[in-house]
């Protein structure tokens, strides 16, 4: 490794500890900590001023194109299913058939089901609020409502690293020529354990002493009484939507008929979350939909949180990009190319350094993928296990320059510290057991 790589690693490391000590120590807001971390970044390794806007404003706004509007419209059916009584009418009947003894599991079987067709925005987007909203009823059930909504993400993080037809996954199956009936069922195996530990039982740990110190979004007035059944209607609606869209991804090779094309525009996120909110301001609120008092709420709780949870994101993003920029994962990429480390662990370690360094699972995936292609064959190591490894590698130790960090601790409703403790250390447990899982794997599936 050259010197000009390890300055580009200490660069890159000193410009995090930045952003980490803006947020925590200086109080600055997430947005401003890491727009000044990434132009630090950028012009501390010599790239051209002008450069440095460019890449941060990328980055900007290539995260906000798509899971902003997704942030954004989520946001809004989270809040009628709060306002119209709905989340809470939700959670109740959850409760009801777990008891709060088993409320963690049933988060997470939840997430399970509601999540596997779901990019993971788009998960916590519709499910946290609900959990949020019907068990966070008194100081009492905080600490419930933490468990419950860290089970939860356990399982929608785990589907996003290990389990097809999520976008991570399918990208390097796609890439390493991996067969996705077989990667689809080690995932399954692996994903199962995985998502037990980081959920229910992790959650028992990291939640001691943890003080919820901001409301979270989920704290809309209730000014209606509705029952389970509709909101779960509407709950559904974007989840068999985009599980439609996955199915048409598998049969690609069918004539594009009028009916593919427009079910086809309906499963994207975006449209399928809108089509949901549509559906849900007739049958949540009825011929009360049009009613001001109700209209002022719903727009005022969905839009009040809003600019602070996009702006970190979109900073997060930027922050990502300047390190791509910058050159770092090519720096990973020289590292990979040695070949001095097994094929498997040496792709979850490209990835879990990729994802440290860019705050992103996609890129650290896509890099990783790449790198894999060209050493898979000389390590003639399985290509579903080195999908699934980078897929646990590429989930590691979410942090400040990570999108997902800010969107989750909004939810959560926790401390930048509290969310280290939580959310950062839930998804390091599943990197780390993901890894053993598929070690353990290729030892069954080698022998």
């Amino acid at each position: 490794m050259s010197g000009s790589d390890l300055y580009l690693i200490a660069i890159s490391c000193a410009g995090i500890a930045l952003a980490i000590v803006m947020i925590v120590w200086a109080r600055f807001h997430p947005f401003l900590a890491l727009i000044c971390a990434a132009l630090a970044i950028g012009l501390a390794v010599g790239m051209p001023p002008p450069a440095v806007v460019a890449s941060i404003e990328k980055g900007f706004g290539d995260i906000l194109r798509g899971t902003g509007i997704v942030v954004a419209l989520g946001l809004v059916l989270g809040t009628m299913l709060q306002v119209s009584g709905g989340a809470h009418a939700l959670a109740a009947a959850a409760l009801r058939c777990t008891g709060e003894a088993r409320a963690t599991w049933g988060g997470l079987f939840a997430a399970f089901v509601l999540g596997l067709p779901l990019f993971f925005e788009t998960g916590v987007v519709l499910l946290l609020p609900i959990i949020a909203a019907g068990i966070a009823i008194g100081t009492d059930k905080g600490a419930l409502r933490l468990k419950v909504m860290l089970s939860a993400l356990a399982g929608l993080s785990v589907l996003h690293a290990l389990l097809p037809p999520h976008p991570g996954p399918l990208i390097a199956v796609t890439a390493l020529g991996a067969p996705l009936g077989r990667t689809m069922l080690l995932g399954a195996i692996a994903a199962l354990p995985t998502a037990l530990i980081a959920g229910p039982l992790l959650s028992r740990l990291t939640t001691r002493g943890v003080v919820l110190a901001e409301t979270g979004i989920a704290s809309a007035p209730v000014l209606g009484t509705t029952r389970a059944l509709p909101a779960l209607f509407v709950l559904l609606v974007p989840v068999l939507l985009i599980a439609s869209g996955a199915f048409l991804k598998l049969d690609a090779g069918a004539d594009a008929s009028p009916l593919r094309l427009w079910l086809g525009m309906a499963s994207d996120p975006v449209i399928a979350l809108l089509i949901a909110t549509l559906l849900a301001t007739v049958l949540l609120f009825g011929g009360r939909a049009t009613d001001a008092a109700i209209q002022k709420t719903i727009w005022t709780e969905a839009f009040s949180p809003a600019a602070g949870i996009l702006l970190a994101i979109g900073a997060g993003g930027a922050m990502k990009q300047i390190l791509i920029d910058a050159g770092l994962s090519n720096v990973f990429v020289k590292l990979a190319a040695t070949g001095a480390i097994p094929a498997v662990l040496l792709a979850w370690l490209v990835a879990a350094a990729i994802r440290i360094a860019t705050g992103s699972a996609t890129v650290a995936t896509v890099t990783t993928a790449g790198v894999m292609t060209g050493i898979a064959s000389q390590h003639l190591a399985d290509p579903s296990l080195l999908v699934l490894a980078i897929g646990s590698g590429s989930v590691i130790f979410s942090h400040v320059n990570d999108p997902g960090f800010w969107l989750v601790k909004a939810y959560l409703g926790t401390s930048t510290a509290d969310t280290f403790k939580t959310w950062s250390v839930l998804e390091t447990v599943i990197s780390v057991v993901g890894l053993i899982a598929v070690l353990l794997l290729q030892a069954v599936v080698v022998a």
